[in-house]
């Protein structure tokens, strides 16, 4: 082999080895490259995936919230409920106790309702309206205590009236033009709003914060 020969064989030798080199630099970097994409996408899907998991609890949080903010209301309407339904029954069991005449004194009663209807009435002439069984039963002996109490010199007479079926009295001035139902249910159902806060203030269903009053 010439002297030629030799160097042409050497260089060739070192251009190889150089060229293999750099093929394998850019493997070993394409390599590199590769791992830090990948590891991006991996950091990425992790980012999103992380981001959907922070995304979901914070709707399950307010789906949560939405849920847990109803707890009151919902507790309230059903308290609410409850309390009108025992209401609702003290005033059934009023309602029937009158009917019955039971745990009161009537005859006591009807002047009461006569006294404090005229004493919401002007004039001196009152026509006392009684269903039959009442009629029957008072009209002969209340009016002189009646007149006592009202106080005021009075002209009271007593008539049946067929619609009272349900006991109390109606009082009309003699011209019909002031008439006052103080029937035993009518009553009730005026008293009722001012019976119905103080049996609820009473049992502690709702504060005390004051005095209730109504029209009787």
């Amino acid at each position: 082999m010439t002297t030629n020969q030799n160097s042409t064989e050497m260089l060739r030798s070192e251009i190889l080895s150089e060229v293999q080199k750099e093929c394998e630099e850019i493997i070993t970097n394409a390599k590199r490259q590769a791992e830090i994409f990948l590891a991006g996408i991996d950091k990425e899907k992790e980012r999103i995936r992380q981001e959907h998991i922070d995304s979901a609890n914070a709707e399950a949080t307010h789906r949560s919230d939405l849920i847990l903010s109803t707890v009151p209301v919902e507790t309230g309407r059903h308290r609410a409920a409850r309390i009108e339904a025992l209401l609702r029954s003290v005033y059934d069991e009023v309602r029937e106790r009158l009917i019955a005449r039971d745990g009161i004194q009537y005859r006591e009663t009807i002047i009461s309702l006569a006294f404090d209807a005229i004493m919401h009435m002007d004039g001196d002439t009152f026509v006392l309206k009684l269903s039959g069984a009442d009629y029957d039963m008072f009209s002969d002996s209340i009016i002189e205590e009646i007149a006592h109490r009202v106080g005021r010199p009075v002209n009271i007479s007593i008539i049946q009236e067929p619609s009272i079926s349900d006991g109390g009295v109606i009082v009309e001035d003699k011209d019909a033009r002031q008439v006052w139902d103080n029937t035993l249910l009518k009553r009730l159902e005026r008293l009722w709003p001012a019976l119905r806060r103080y049996i609820a203030v009473q049992a502690s269903f709702i504060p005390k914060t004051g005095s209730a009053g109504g029209n009787q």
